[in-house]
């Protein structure tokens, strides 16, 4: 759990202080935020956070955005005046208007408690929010006069059940991949709890796989079939555009990866499958000819249980070559050089968590960083967009993966927004290599202005 104990939270620390819970103390709530977002998703488990009533929750409320962006479970734990005195305008410590309303613009799921027996019930579906559909952002609130009430005998949330997946849909997804020609599979955010299965559908098919920025590392960088430069560039478009098939998995297909470079909006596949948890997303930026609505590894699991076919001939893999040369070549010479710098921390350090903020060599490395393992690369470049962030999301990654290096890069404006955090890693004795890419000043704003 990360937290900063305040005047109005204090009762949460002093169960705390009784319980088998380790706590990581940040220096600032943004920070703990972005700390809980790294630790969920290097641990894939909610990151927790304690927090306090009005400017504790204003300062997470970034970090909150960042993580319901990139679809990451963060619990956040907020305390508020009491009962009678919320929202009166009297002029309380800490008092705001509609604290929860403010919470809940980015969380999926947001609730105050009004009585302790709720509390359980309250917990459970805070955790189902989190796991069982696509992961955002929870917020629990805590009136202050009802952290002291007795709430012995409380029984222990209950375990959210799994979704159900769409048998039905197995069959005939199998027969549409079976029928393809050259089929294609895009790879998002979502299916990063599916490595195996997709790198299997992909050698039966002789498919390539395309990784979107949060999906980087699902297949290797030496796999043939692997393409880890971004949907912005001209020539992987041109390779989703010419597939009879293309087979969505876990991505959103939105603007920070298949428009953020590109000359024209991406266009809609000719034949679309898509796997998705969030049955909205379904429905958004590109319509499917069939939509499976469901998490990534059940429903592959369920597909591959179909026929298929027999394993086609590796044919693929000098397209694939070509396309990535060719996106590669169109890069500037820059952007080429930073990927270079990228690549030797890679050869150097190849079980290393390169966690970024909003830097250029961020911005090289999500056109075109192949990834040495899944969820191995992540920053904040993407969706929400935040500064601030790798410093301490790299901390987080550290604590949930000890006995792995983690690479820290951050721009010199960036690592300014909460410098403060520097201390932390000291504190929890987390390994943590920090590059500042230091071109004195915002660098990336001058090029562009």
């Amino acid at each position: 759990m990360f937290g900063i104990p305040g005047v109005h939270n204090l009762e949460l620390y002093r169960g705390l202080a009784r319980s088998r819970i380790r706590h990581v103390t940040g220096r600032h709530e943004q920070g703990l935020g972005f700390m809980a977002d790294g630790y969920a998703r290097v641990a894939r488990r909610p990151g927790v956070c304690f927090t306090i009533t009005g400017p504790g929750l204003t300062n997470i409320s970034t970090a909150m955005g960042q993580a319901y962006g990139d679809s990451v479970p963060l619990l956040v734990i907020s305390s508020e005046n009491r009962s009678g005195d919320m929202g009166a305008g009297r002029g309380f410590l800490h008092e705001m208007p509609e604290q929860l309303g403010v919470a809940a613009r980015v969380a999926g799921f947001s609730c105050r408690l009004t009585q302790p027996k709720e509390l359980p019930e309250i917990v459970a579906q805070a955790f189902a929010a989190m796991t069982n559909g696509r992961p955002r952002p929870a917020y629990i609130e805590i009136p202050r006069d009802l952290m002291t009430a007795d709430a012995s005998g409380l029984p222990v949330p209950a375990a959210p059940p799994r979704p159900s997946r769409p048998a039905a849909a197995f069959a005939e997804a199998a027969r549409q991949l079976r029928a393809a020609r050259n089929p294609l599979i895009i790879a998002g955010g979502g299916a990063l709890g599916a490595t195996g299965e997709l790198c299997q559908l992909a050698e039966h098919l002789d498919a390539p796989l395309v990784m979107t920025v949060n999906a980087r590392g699902l297949l290797p960088p030496e796999h043939p079939l692997g393409v880890s430069m971004s949907p912005s560039l001209d020539a992987v478009r041109r390779l989703i555009a010419d597939a009879d098939l293309v087979f969505a998995v876990g991505t959103e297909l939105g603007p920070t990866d298949f428009d953020m470079y590109a000359t024209e909006e991406f266009r809609q596949p000719r034949n679309l499958i898509r796997i998705d948890i969030d049955a909205a997303q379904l429905q958004r930026n590109a319509r499917a000819a069939l939509a499976l609505h469901a998490d990534a590894a059940s429903t592959l699991q369920g597909i591959l249980a179909q026929d298929l076919g027999p394993k086609r001939p590796q044919t693929q893999a000098a397209l694939v070559a070509a396309a990535c040369a060719t996106a590669l070549a169109a890069l500037t010479p820059a952007m080429r050089r930073e990927l270079n710098f990228l690549e030797t921390i890679r050869t150097l350090l190849p079980q290393a968590i390169l966690v970024g903020d909003s830097t250029q060599p961020v911005y090289a490395g999500n056109l075109g960083f192949s990834a040495a393992t899944p969820g191995s690369w992540f920053n904040s470049a993407t969706g929400f967009g935040t500064l601030g962030y790798a410093l301490p999301a790299s901390t987080g990654a550290g604590l949930a993966a000890p006995d792995r290096p983690v690479v820290c890069l951050v721009g010199d404006g960036g690592i300014q927004f909460l410098l403060g955090e520097l201390a932390v890693p000291r504190d929890v004795g987390a390994w943590s290599a920090i590059i500042v890419w230091n071109n004195r000043g915002y660098g990336e704003i001058k090029t562009s202005m």
